[in-house]
């Protein structure tokens, strides 16, 4: 259930994607916006929500795990050299206004707020393209600035002594099935070879359907990929792997991805082709 309008994203007529606003989520979950349910255009859910096995995961949307100190991401926070703990530091990312709203896409402000007070702005742009008459793109830019007098910086359970644990950004809570999903980019194949590689894109390929995700931000480094297929489907992009990010005040950090949403199991040369026309448009 949510408290407020929730806007539904459509491609050629067809809903894709519901967003929620404002959900009603308990503290420790990190309340904030998100997109579910994710579908392909013939109906397929590509999302999971709250599911028994991390009740903090919530569709696709942006989650970070420290930002000095605050946890953004839900769940227990990982304390150096005392590993998960519950804390009180649960931050909530609230929905402020909508710049603009179309049915296929919309440009959202919101604050992220903890301890009663604001850390940082941020401005969300989200559009929904389609592609071919079996994949849409799901454009997803976030800009968050810092609104304190000091400096901030971000960090993940990785830069705070758990090694390989760099989730913090975007990030795509896929569909769980029976069996684990395929993950590859161009040049590799395998959770372990993808987790943590800075390639164009990488794809998720489930029973029916393809997830193929590029960091489009103009940039020269891109970040790297936060990938997970073992455990539980789940792929993002990591903004603190191996040391935390910086904001001083006033500075402003912008992260784009682009997610081609496609039914069937694509291979690479057909997800590398969709990928670069999703990234064009």
């Amino acid at each position: 259930m949510t408290t407020t309008d929730t806007p539904v994203l459509r491609v050629a007529g067809r809903p894709v994607a519901r967003y929620v606003t404002r959900p009603e989520l308990p503290t420790r979950r990190s309340p904030r916006p998100y997109l579910h349910p994710v579908t392909t255009l013939a109906g397929t859910a590509v999302t999971e929500l709250s599911p028994a096995d991390h009740p903090h995961h919530l569709g696709v949307g942006v989650a970070v795990p420290d930002v000095e100190g605050y946890n953004f991401w839900g769940g227990r926070t990982f304390v150096r050299d005392q590993g998960p703990t519950e804390l009180d530091n649960h931050g909530a990312q609230r929905h402020l206004a909508f710049q603009l709203r179309d049915p296929d896409g919309f440009v959202e402000e919101l604050r992220w707020v903890a301890a009663g007070a604001e850390l940082l702005r941020e401005r969300r742009t989200v559009a929904a393209t389609e592609l071919t008459d079996a994949a849409w793109a799901l454009d997803f830019t976030f800009a968050v600035t810092n609104t304190t007098p000091g400096p901030l910086s971000i960090g993940s359970p990785a830069t705070n002594g758990r090694p390989g644990a760099a989730y913090g950004g975007f990030f795509w809570r896929a569909r769980k099935e029976a069996t684990a999903p395929d993950v590859f980019t161009a040049d590799s194949e395998g959770e372990a070879a993808v987790h943590g590689d800075r390639a164009d894109w990488l794809a998720l390929a489930g029973s029916s359907w393809t997830l193929v995700l590029a960091g489009a931000t103009q940039a020269t480094r891109r970040d790297p990929w936060f990938v997970r297929t073992a455990e539980y489907p789940g792929v993002g992009s990591s903004l603190a792997y191996d040391e935390r990010l910086p904001i001083p005040p006033g500075d402003t950090v912008v992260r784009r991805i682009v997610t081609v949403v496609a039914d069937g199991r694509l291979g690479r040369d057909e997800a590398a082709v969709l990928v670069r026309k999703a990234v064009a448009q």
